[in-house]
């Protein structure tokens, strides 16, 4: 049972949608998460339909209690308040959809579970397992951590000084420190988030010309906004106490269940830095009517923040036994931050190379296959991402999206029509329509980029 054809390590969406893909492949598949479901994760909770075409392939009950459809978004800049539904495409749904992070990785996890895959919880990968050239044959692991231990490292994660970090992690390794274990496969999956510890290990460092986002979120009682039909966004935010605009965007999702949802992505300012995003949320907020219960009073638990890994920005996405998917690769969206659709896409991408390479013999020919996985990715998204890197270094690290969201673009609905699916990257191929082909024109013209190997 320590053994498997292929080891995923994380349980978000990354990872259960490839041992999901993986199972129904057939491939023995055994599922490494080092906390225990449910759990909470800081995200914005909304769904694109690119994200909802995934759950479909999934397999997913989407229309099960719990889940909340989206019409479309609505985007306030200034004075202007503008609503862009969800397009009528031929290879994506018309709606989006909204669910806590709490349950949501818990049912993806339960779909690859059913489809055969072997989850294991409390295991906290530590480091790759290498024979003597080096390739990844497996994982080194702390098996049996608890609860207690996940809940003491959130909080190291979350603190701000060093002395609380420091003490939260000594506090997490003595709660909940596992026995040590190996698990070993001829292939694995690192969708163990933006602390990228697996790729890390194996010397995949970090693109430095790429911005690192920040997010942070909190949920407030509402029931005048649980219910909205649009995901809603923010363009015209600012820096607390001065007239400077924030790098980023808001927003306030609706739960369905009397819940919001609302937070702050933020690049760093090419001038000022990061952003003091807790202050920034309650200089916003103030400004929001009364009525939407918007205060601390209806608030539930804390601010929570994390960071978000952009613009494909750590190379090779493959190495010597090791693929890349969501965070870890730093799949997050440059154009709007997402990063679920994007992390269960490459899951599923992964998960057909290592079904693919599994089926021949070890060797050139397998590895060959597998290398072909970053290759696959740059055909996907290498030209769009790229677009996508020089738009958030020119535009939106210095101003976020008031530039672009001007009173030209909130009146044009021809415009209006073309950035939503510009940023949501939802365009079919071939094109359906005159947006269709003005946007999948524009992003051919950017020179693809070289696909990194080592």
């Amino acid at each position: 049972m320590d053994e498997a054809e292929v080891i995923v390590v994380g349980a978000g969406p990354a990872g259960s949608a490839a041992a999901y893909h993986l199972a129904t492949a057939g491939v023995d598949v055994l599922l490494l998460e080092k906390t225990r479901f449910p759990r909470e994760k800081v995200c914005g909770d909304g769904l694109t339909p690119r994200a909802v075409r995934q759950l479909i392939r999934m397999g997913v009950d989407i229309k099960a209690p719990g889940w909340t459809r989206s019409r479309g978004m609505r985007w306030v800049a200034g004075e202007h308040r503008v609503h862009i539904d969800w397009p009528a495409l031929g290879g994506y749904p018309d709606f989006g959809l909204s669910r806590s992070r709490h349950d949501f990785d818990d049912i993806l996890a339960r779909r690859a579970v059913a489809a055969g895959a072997r989850l294991r919880e409390g295991v906290k990968v530590t480091g790759p397992l290498t024979d003597r050239a080096g390739r990844v044959i497996g994982v080194t692991a702390a098996a049996g951590t608890t609860a207690a231990g996940t809940a003491a490292g959130a909080a190291a994660r979350e603190a701000g000084a060093a002395r609380e970090a420091g003490a939260a992690a000594e506090a997490g390794a003595a709660a909940g420190a596992g026995k040590p274990a190996v698990y070993r496969a001829p292939i694995v999956i690192a969708a163990d988030g933006a602390s990228a510890r697996l790729a890390l290990a194996l010397g995949l460092r970090r693109d430095p010309d790429r911005q690192i986002a920040t997010a942070a979120r909190r949920y407030y009682r509402s029931p005048e906004r649980s219910q909205d039909e649009y995901l809603e966004l923010w363009a015209d935010l600012r820096y607390a106490g001065t007239d400077r605009y924030l790098p980023g965007y808001g927003w306030i999702f609706p739960m369905g269940d009397g819940r919001v949802n609302v937070g702050l992505g933020a690049l760093p300012h090419r001038r000022y830095g990061n952003a003091d995003l807790r202050a920034a949320l309650d200089h916003w907020l103030a400004r929001t009517p009364h009525a939407w219960g918007l205060r601390d009073e209806n608030a539930e638990g804390p601010v929570r923040s994390a960071a978000l890994p952009l613009g494909l920005n750590r190379h090779p996405l493959y190495t010597r036994g090791l693929l890349l998917v969501g965070d870890s690769g730093g799949m997050i969206s440059p154009w709007n931050g997402e990063g679920i659709a994007q992390a269960m896409e490459a899951g599923e991408v992964a998960a057909e190379r290592a079904a693919l390479a599994l089926a021949l013999p070890a060797g050139p020919g397998r590895e060959r296959v597998l290398r072909d996985y970053p290759v696959e990715m740059n055909r996907r998204w290498g030209r769009y991402y790229r677009l996508g890197n020089a738009a958030a270094d020119v535009v939106f690290s210095r101003s976020g999206f008031q530039p672009v969201l001007n009173r030209y673009v909130m009146g044009s609905p021809f415009l209006l029509k073309a950035l939503a699916r510009l940023l949501s990257n939802l365009t079919d191929t071939p094109s359906r329509d005159m947006t269709d082909h003005l946007l999948n024109t524009v992003v051919r013209l950017v020179p693809a980029p070289p696909v990194r190997r080592r």
